[in-house]
């Protein structure tokens, strides 16, 4: 009996950095059914990023890193980049390209019309449209991501807001053309061993069992607003009866701004180095076991001015943690509002703090959300949900070329 000819996928992701892209295309590479052969094509991290090939190595993946297929503009760069794919389109042959993110979904998408693949699929992880750029930069990328829709067989949305961002507001493409398939992690480990990784947390950083603990999680670059983070904290330690501990998990471009600005409000803050400290902000870095972290923590929070679907909250109601948020991207879809934590305005001072310091006072309240919130997640964004939406679309979309 004739073997049935496999589906080959090439996907490709920006850059190995830690991140939701990473873990989705890590997943997708990983647990798509015997019916596809995929090979996972990605650049290399920025040198202030902490890189995710633990991610890879854990799920006995060996990707192609093509190193000059870097996060910033650079015409030589972006050039060789676009080459590689092309040389390795030509060689693997694929049914469908699935990229996954901005440049990725440029050079990809491009490389891959040029070489006529039947199927060429991109996801917006997140997107540029507003508070990273100027409006005509902003204007040139919209016409590029315009351009590249329509060399798309379809677009994926990570979200159902997103998806009413990119065809309504950016008019980026149709929404007929736009799928929501949200993200897939294994969110199992959030919940093994919770108390002895919250135990082992706490001792690493010298919390005492009556220190509420709160933790935001990611890059320390100027869309994530850490700024306001500080303040609230800030205004807490002043005002609130409580004992307040703050931890800055990540690293980035902003961090020696951000130090700057603690020293400026006199805020008692440590950066993490390995020996036993304690103030009351800790700077860790990036921490790679965040489900070690999480337990660790009592309040997650996020003060982002932009985002897709973020990761770390998503992570957070799977570690049982309420959730203090700014109400952008896809947001509204991952938090429910007085539910599983609380979703403010971007960039509003007061209710960021009354909705931290309403959770710091309230432990009750604070164990609630967190049960609603693994409730909430548990199913919704597993990996096994993101395979099968992702199979059936890829299935659907060679059908039409037939």
């Amino acid at each position: 009996m004739k073997e049935k000819k496999k589906i080959k996928v090439l996907r490709i992701i920006n850059r190995f950095n830690l991140g939701g892209p990473t873990f989705n295309a890590a997943y997708l590479t990983k647990y798509l059914s015997d019916d596809f052969e995929t090979l996972l094509v990605g650049g290399d991290k920025d040198d202030s990023e902490e890189s995710s090939t633990f991610i890879l190595d854990q799920l006995g993946l060996e990707p192609i890193i093509i190193s000059e297929m870097r996060r910033d503009i650079g015409f030589k760069e972006d050039k060789i980049a676009y080459q590689k794919l092309k040389k390795i389109i030509q060689e693997f042959k694929p049914d469908i390209v699935h990229t996954h993110a901005s440049k990725a979904g440029t050079l990809g998408r491009m490389a891959a019309a040029k070489c006529k693949v039947p199927v060429i699929v991109h996801t917006f992880h997140g997107h540029v449209f507003h508070s990273y750029f100027g409006k005509t930069k902003t204007a040139i990328f919209k016409n590029i991501e315009r351009y590249l829709a329509r060399k798309s067989s379809a677009i994926i949305a990570i979200s159902d807001i997103q998806k009413r961002e990119l065809s309504e507001e950016h008019k980026i493409c149709k929404a007929s053309k736009i799928k929501v398939v949200p993200l897939g992690f294994d969110l199992s480990r959030f919940q093994e061993s919770q108390e002895e990784k919250r135990i082992s947390f706490r001792n690493n950083y010298l919390l005492d069992d009556d220190e509420i603990a709160i933790g935001i999680i990611g890059r320390l670059v100027p869309i994530k607003n850490h700024q306001l983070f500080i303040d609230a904290i800030n205004q807490l330690i002043k005002k609130s009866n409580k004992k307040v501990r703050a931890f800055i998990i990540g690293d980035g471009e902003e961090k020696e701004h951000l130090l700057n600005y603690c020293k400026e409000l006199k805020l008692d803050f440590i950066e993490f180095n390995k020996e036993p400290q304690k103030a009351n902000l800790t700077f860790t870095s990036w921490i790679k076991e965040i489900d070690w972290a999480n337990a660790g923590l009592d309040i997650i929070a996020l003060s982002s001015l932009n985002e897709g679907t973020p990761v770390s909250l998503i992570e957070a109601q799977a570690s049982n943690k309420p959730i203090v948020t700014t109400n952008v991207g896809g947001v509204e879809n991952v938090v429910l509002n007085n539910q599983t934590g609380f979703i403010v305005p971007p960039n509003d001072l007061k209710q960021f703090y009354n909705a931290l310091n309403q959770l710091v006072e309230d432990d009750d309240l604070r164990i609630s959300m967190g049960k609603e919130g693994w409730n909430h997640v548990k199913e919704k964004y597993h990996y096994t949900r993101l395979v099968n939406d992702i199979e059936k679309l890829y299935v659907s979309l060679l059908n039409k070329t037939k």
